[in-house]
């Protein structure tokens, strides 16, 4: 049944897509790239059109991996916030977005939204200095995935609780205002930390440390759970969905990490097997770690544990050698662990511990490409602590304050705007019916009050 009435919240985001799409129609069209020189490389292409489609598969991956681990009345309403990420961050992407990450530097803080404005140049302009190989329009696409993935990782610290449009509100703020600098700042030639010498292969800082202190502040703005309070135990919805959810991340990854190497090359697989060494020995380590507590060996544990793995080897992927890639899952997922267990003896309500897993473990990742990177493994990179570098782990260490300082002040600074903008939070009667039922007139599965 529609509304009656419709009002400025419900009416601006449609005015606003609106506005978007009349624009793009003035926006002239451009002839496809031609490769006159022969720069480009065809096994390049390949692989990098294949690693966009892999990352593009960890966004239904997460919904599935967050939506297995809440209640059941909240299932619908967590996977689609992670997937409406999608379509609102392509938007965004085509039309500034881009621009902002990988445009024309101003000063080394973000790029000039107008330098591809709408994708101004895209199609027929000249290739990413750093991926010389792959025409520029795939190099735009790649990274859109990891644009989208990012805001969605969050969801997971504001689950059972926020509302839908404060979300989307929230995921257009944080691209443009959080991911977009950090992103500029780190992978640009003329970022600052990248010429500060700070190295992050494939978005430890850029993903997984911004949206783990994104969650951190969401949490801490919108407050407990009325369960959290009451120190209820919420058994997972479907824990099959958890291993789904896992498998379609680890997946994934492999494009996200050694699609990041930007060709079909010798650094591609070594970023692919240090994903998945990492992952591997995270999730064994996490598993382990807790039957030692005196818990018994869970899918749910191991899960968890491959995905803080894939988060630390994150940063490191193609800088650092295999062996080494062990040792930096099986200590991630140690602490990623422990944090996970400070934290629940806390006040803090991040309902599926995106901080701990995703922010914690992007900056043990980042500290872990300060201590065992090696020319040896990319001669773009830098000798690390083990081989006697102290002057780039300390760089390491700054980029990490850096952008958890940014990340978590300005997120907090966006989810209090919206707060005084739109209710952000539902009412305790929404909260108490779930989600799926009062944002969305949806439901998981049979009604548990009916036989």
């Amino acid at each position: 049944m529609y509304q009656k009435k419709l009002n400025v919240y419900n009416v601006a985001p449609f005015l606003v897509l609106l506005i978007v799409a009349i624009l793009a129609i003035f926006a002239p069209p451009e002839f496809s790239f031609e490769d006159k020189a022969g720069a480009y490389n065809g096994a390049d292409i390949a692989w990098i059109i294949v690693a966009t489609a892999l990352v593009f598969l960890m966004t239904p991956g997460l919904a599935f991996f967050y939506g297995g681990m809440v209640h059941r009345k909240n299932v619908i309403s967590t996977m689609i916030k992670s997937v409406v990420a999608t379509g609102v961050v392509t938007i965004i992407w085509v039309t500034v977005g881009y621009s902002l990450c990988f445009g024309e530097s101003i000063g080394g803080w973000i790029g000039n939204p107008s330098t591809h404005l709408f994708m101004k140049g895209i199609n027929s302009g000249a290739p990413w200095s750093l991926a010389p190989t792959i025409p520029l329009g795939l190099f735009a696409l790649f990274q859109l995935m990891f644009a989208i993935i990012t805001p969605g990782l969050v969801v997971g610290a504001v689950a059972e609780r926020v509302k839908f449009t404060s979300y989307i509100l929230f995921i257009v703020l944080f691209s443009l205002f959080v991911y977009a600098p950090i992103a500029h700042w780190t992978w640009h030639p003329q970022g600052f930390l990248f010429k500060m010498g700070a190295l992050d292969f494939a978005g430890g800082t850029v993903v997984h440390i911004s949206a783990g202190c994104a969650a951190l502040a969401g949490a801490l703005v919108l407050k407990r759970r009325k369960a959290h309070l009451e120190q209820q135990e919420i058994p997972p919805a479907n824990i099959p969905y958890v291993l789904i959810g896992t498998s379609l991340l680890w997946f994934g990854w492999f494009g996200f990490n050694a699609g990041s190497a930007l060709g079909a090359n010798a650094l591609a697989v070594t970023a692919f097997a240090t994903t998945n060494t990492a992952a591997a020995s995270a999730g064994l380590s996490w598993m382990f770690f807790d039957v030692m507590r005196g818990k018994k060996p869970s899918v749910l544990g191991f899960c968890i544990g491959a995905v803080v793995g894939l988060v630390a080897i994150t940063p490191a992927a193609g800088f650092v050698a295999v062996p080494q890639s062990i040792f930096i899952g099986f200590v991630a997922a140690i602490i990623s662990n422990l944090a996970v267990y400070y934290k629940s003896k806390s006040k803090l309500d991040d309902t599926l511990d995106v901080f701990p897993c995703h922010g914690v473990g992007g900056m043990v990742g980042m500290l872990m490409t300060g201590i065992f990177a090696t020319k040896t493994v990319n001669g773009a990179g830098a000798e690390g602590l083990l081989y006697g570098n102290t002057e780039f782990f300390i760089t390491q260490v700054k980029a990490l304050v850096i952008v958890v300082a940014y990340s978590f002040l300005v997120s907090l600074l966006i989810f209090k705007a919206i707060s005084l903008m739109l209710p952000l939070r539902v009412s305790q009667e929404e909260e108490e019916i779930g989600l799926d039922a009062t944002q969305h007139d949806e439901k998981y599965g049979r009604n548990p009050h009916k036989i």
